[in-house]
């Protein structure tokens, strides 16, 4: 999945002693990890352990308790809005555009991101590969709950992201859309870091960290 007309920043992404509570309840706390491009790691634990909670953090969707994330591009700083612009986000419970299509919504997330026209050729070679070119004039409304979460990889990777998050990476999927995700994963972990939510050691596996959550 590398371009090289896109040529890889590196980038740095550290938590430190992040903390999440709800109503006094500590969901997790004191989590702290530093990971670079070409690096992975996988956030495994309980149902209700708080790995949605700590990928939604990561990605600048909830704010910690305690604690704070941190971003640096080749070893400099940078603005936390700036790096959320590089990420790609997938996970069952992020919503899609429904009253549009596929190709619409690929022009849409293109447009908020970087304020410039998707690249159509991107689009096509990733609708292509996740079955979804022949229904992409089609409204997101009408797809099945496997369509859509394959056309939320498709948008998160239509970016060229710095940082890919996957909650929950087969949620929804059938094997074919699973041997997808495992095929773009192992093709393009190394162009990006990698965090992986999930209860699945198959897919723990793809990464070489490991933070179990869970107090």
């Amino acid at each position: 999945m590398e371009d090289s007309d896109h040529p890889v920043v590196p980038i740095t992404l550290k938590a430190e002693e992040l903390s999440k509570s709800f109503n006094r309840r500590i969901i997790f706390k004191d989590i702290s990890f530093s990971i670079g491009t070409g690096a992975s790691i996988a956030i495994t634990g309980k149902n209700g352990s708080g790995k949605s909670t700590l990928m939604k953090i990561v990605a600048g969707l909830l704010s910690p308790s305690f604690g704070k994330i941190l971003y640096e591009a080749s070893g400099t700083p940078i603005d936390v809005d700036k790096a959320h612009r590089t990420m790609g986000f997938v996970a069952p419970y992020l919503q899609l555009y429904e009253e549009f299509t596929a190709l619409e919504n690929i022009e849409l997330f293109a447009r908020m991101r970087t304020s410039q026209k998707a690249d159509s050729a991107g689009a096509e070679t990733l609708l292509r590969r996740f079955n979804l070119w022949n229904r992409r004039n089609d409204f997101v409304r009408g797809y099945s709950s496997g369509m859509k979460q394959r056309l939320k990889y498709v948008l998160a990777l239509g970016n060229k992201p710095g940082v890919l998050m996957l909650d929950e990476p087969s949620a929804n999927l059938d094997e074919e859309g699973s041997e997808a995700v495992k095929g773009i994963v192992s093709e393009g972990k190394h162009t990006w870091i990698l965090a992986v939510a999930t209860n699945d050691e198959r897919e723990a596996e793809w990464c070489s960290q490991r933070i179990h959550v869970g107090v």
